[in-house]
């Protein structure tokens, strides 16, 4: 008997969590890629507990914008990038997608980095070897692997999150003060705590994660047999839009929550021993390793490898879905290899030209600096026009976004258009 059956006794079943999950959580998850792990990590030992409050703040707009990115891909039928095209001149989306893409790969290459000096201070022998072998590992699996295995894959993944919230828990994190400075802002208007708001901000709202949770949305349309876009078949509209917002909602809550642990867990370490200057997030685990011992500081370094693995694929997704919507490719992680050339061609070097920007003197914290930038950037135009698309009739036709939901994505635009100003003003 089908598990999801109505039942005449306890009438119909609800769809089991994992089930409704699925782009959302996806998404929220390799938000917390060892680049972002590298900023939270260097926000906790700088400025301890006081930046909390950030976590809590950046929650309800990065669910806004995320279900709006969901919703149009659910509604439509095609990602950002497809919609752009559609709606928008040529060279705006052309000039967007050019950016994205180079966010994208410097932040690949970084997150390779990560990985193989993670793995490094685990088992020793070398970095740029790992680093090499993290990215055609992760290409090969992309390209080959059936599509609903691996978004399992990936779903499954997001469990190596759960190790940044048993170092916190391992470390003496003083909770009250947790707390206090969760509710009560600790503000201040010197250039280097400026900074580092918009660091978090340009860290947990980015572009890429618009393109890709809208992308997903799409190929669950192409999966399903008896799923169509909205516009088509408004009578599924209750129960996906639903869906969405669940899975959205689940998914930015862990993302903020680890984010908050990987704060807490090194103000309570490194900051509480006077260790302040953290550049990367191996720096951070290798720093763990004296003051927390050597079980904090293996679980820190295994959670770099785990995000790691679970970003890549997005990141360079992300990147294939805008480029090939822009010029027009069959598109899809469901597609075979030999449907999608271009499409898996473009992942395939998004990845490798990460590993390869490894093997130059380029310094990667400049590196990392340059795609918190352009992430910045892009993002204001980005969302600005998603808000805009997502109140025409004629790309949404009857599923125009909600008042709330409005209010709350200007809001959100408007805050990350604040936080780019922010942050060449502090620069």
């Amino acid at each position: 008997m089908d598990a999801n059956a109505a039942n005449p006794v306890v009438g119909p079943s609800k769809p089991r969590l994992l089930s409704i999950l699925g782009p959302g959580l996806i998404t929220g998850a390799s938000d917390d890629d060892p680049s972002g792990i590298a900023t939270y990590s260097q926000v906790g030992a700088q400025f301890g507990y006081s930046m909390g409050w950030v976590m809590l703040f950046s929650w309800p707009l990065m669910c806004a914008i995320q279900e709006i990115s969901a919703r149009i891909g659910r509604v439509t039928g095609r990602g950002i990038a497809g919609n752009l095209r559609k709606h928008y001149p040529a060279s705006v989306g052309i000039s967007i997608v050019s950016l994205l893409m180079v966010a994208n790969i410097i932040n690949i290459g970084a997150d390779l980095g990560a990985m193989g000096a993670a793995l490094k201070l685990i088992i020793g022998g070398p970095q740029l070897l790992y680093v090499a072998a993290f990215g055609i590992v992760t290409v090969l699996l992309e390209i080959f692997s059936r599509y609903a295995r691996y978004v399992s894959v990936l779903k499954w993944l997001t469990l190596s999150l759960l190790a940044y919230v048993a170092v916190a828990f391992v470390a003496k994190v003083p909770w009250a003060t947790v707390g206090y400075n969760l509710v009560v802002p600790h503000i201040s208007f010197d250039g280097q705590y400026i900074t580092s708001v918009v660091a978090i901000l340009g860290t947990t709202i980015s572009p890429y994660l618009f393109f890709w949770q809208a992308g997903q949305e799409v190929e669950e349309v192409k999966e399903r047999d008896e799923a169509s876009p909205l516009k088509v078949a408004p009578e599924q509209a209750p129960e996906e839009l639903t869906r969405i917002r669940i899975d959205t909602y689940f998914g930015m809550a862990i993302s903020n929550a680890v984010a908050l642990f990987i704060i807490v867990t090194t103000a309570a370490t490194l900051n509480a021993n006077g260790v302040t200057d953290i550049q990367t997030s191996s720096q951070a685990a290798e720093a763990l390793r004296p003051i927390a011992g050597p079980f904090a500081f293996f679980v820190f370094a295994l959670g770099i490898i785990g995000t790691g693995l679970l970003a890549l694929p997005v990141l360079a997704g992300s990147s294939a879905y805008a480029l090939g919507e822009t010029l027009g490719w069959n598109v899809g992680l469901a597609k075979k290899p030999h449907r999608a050339k271009a499409f898996y061609s473009a992942i395939a070097v998004a990845t490798l030209v990460g590993v390869a920007l490894n093997y130059t003197p380029i310094d990667p914290i400049k590196a990392l600096f340059w795609s918190a930038v352009i992430n910045g950037v892009v993002a204001v135009p980005v969302m600005g026009m998603m808000m805009h698309l997502s109140g025409k009739r004629a790309a949404m036709g009857d599923f125009q976004l909600p008042t709330g939901l409005k209010i709350v994505g200007w809001l959100a635009t408007a805050v990350m258009a604040v936080a780019a100003v922010g942050l060449f003003a502090t620069w």
